[in-house]
């Protein structure tokens, strides 16, 4: 729900002071269909804390490159500092990326196409091949993702389910906002969804690594 305030305080008697504060959002509690879904629900939100930060990195550090690109107009300078960036990224995030399970690659590929507005490919064409190489070395490659998925809270059941855990995390002050350079509206989205939260890709997911194990006590 979406709130925009005045509070009227009165100074005097027949004196009014008006007070604008700042537009918020409060957001609804959850509707779980089960209890268990609450586990599964704290374990995504696991996921999506983790791979946030190398989201948030990738975002400020290409819209400085883009910043400083525009203003360079040597193509050779351009070059160096942009090998010079794609360094200092792989730098920080080549250990992290490789230690992340699938479900935190694909949801940093996902947060990327929020925080930059362009999708991982779509990114690698600015920074070329050597910055090709590299996601395809430390995240295409190992979790088997496509570097071409976008980011859908209206549509999509797991994007929406990043969404809500960013939108809380901001309101709670757990995570440092960054602002989607996506146009939607996710009160409007929360309100459709009415607040329900589907777990049921996950459930399926660990029932068959479930299966599988037991599988191989059984060989």
């Amino acid at each position: 729900m979406l709130f925009n305030i005045e509070d009227y305080v009165f100074v005097n008697p027949g004196d009014t002071l008006t007070i604008k504060l700042n537009e918020f959002s409060l957001l609804p509690k959850h509707k779980f269909k089960s209890r268990n879904d609450i586990r599964y629900y704290l374990w995504f939100r696991r996921k999506v804390y983790k791979a946030y930060p190398f989201a948030q990195i990738a975002s400020k550090r290409l819209d400085s490159l883009n910043v400083r690109l525009e203003r360079i107009k040597s193509k050779s300078k351009r070059r160096k500092y942009t090998k010079l960036v794609q360094k200092f990224i792989e730098g920080e995030f080549t250990d992290q990326i490789k230690k992340m399970t699938t479900t935190e690659g694909r949801i940093l590929i996902k947060l990327i196409h929020r925080q930059t507005g362009e999708t991982a490919f779509q990114n690698i064409k600015v920074l070329r091949s050597g910055w090709k190489a590299f996601w395809y070395n430390t995240t295409a490659n190992v979790f088997k993702l496509s570097l071409k998925t976008e980011y859908h809270p209206e549509s999509d059941n797991e994007d929406f389910l990043i969404e809500d855990v960013l939108q809380r995390a901001y309101q709670d002050d757990k995570l440092k906002v960054q602002a989607s350079k996506l146009t939607f509206n996710f009160n409007e989205i929360l309100a459709e969804r009415k607040a329900e939260i589907n777990v049921e890709d996950y459930k399926l997911m660990f029932a068959k690594i479930r299966k599988k194990k037991k599988r191989k006590k059984k060989n």
